[in-house]
């Protein structure tokens, strides 16, 4: 798969991602087909990308910064290690076992970068199953008591397609 056929990064992302370390280490959690795991391992991050699907992340395996691994998060197949990251990058995924487990994985100083579709979503396509969409402020109400806010947004956006989106980037003290 080549570099200019992936869908351009989330510019939420894109945004807050110079907040995290530089050269740090990040987790690309259900990275998918790479599109944040290979903008971030090109400005010299060391970037573990975790999907379920092999397939999908076929195309990064043996590019420079980025440590590919297979496993199904809501199996218990992950975290496999103690590794704490600079920088956590959600995009689109859901999984609410997880969410307090993810601030415990940031290093001091640490990033999170979280953004998936909220209740309302469902009036554009999928996903539309409740336990894939975030309820009004969920996310803000997981990581505040845990991290410091930095930026936080919910609600409908036009580009790059109709969906009801929340989005929020904190910092581990």
């Amino acid at each position: 798969m080549s570099h200019h056929l992936l869908e351009k990064p989330s510019l939420w992302i894109v945004k807050y991602a110079p907040l995290i370390r530089k050269g740090g280490w990040v987790l690309d959690l259900a990275c998918g087909n790479g599109r944040h795991a290979i903008r971030l391992a090109e400005q010299g991050y060391q970037v573990d990308a975790i999907d379920r699907d092999a397939e999908v992340v076929s195309g990064m395996v043996g590019m420079d910064n980025i440590n590919v691994s297979i496993a199904d998060l809501e199996a218990g197949d992950w975290p496999q290690s103690e590794q704490k990251y600079d920088g956590i990058i959600v995009s689109r995924y859901l999984y609410r076992p997880m969410l307090s487990t993810l601030a415990s994985l940031l290093n001091p100083g640490g990033v999170l970068i979280y953004e998936t579709f909220m209740t309302g979503n469902e009036r554009y396509g999928k996903p539309s199953n409740p336990d894939f969409l975030l309820l009004p402020n969920e996310l803000f109400d997981v990581y505040s008591p845990l991290l410091n806010i930095v930026a936080f947004e919910q609600g409908e956006q036009q580009t790059p397609r109709p969906a009801v989106m929340q989005r929020i980037c904190a910092t581990k003290n």
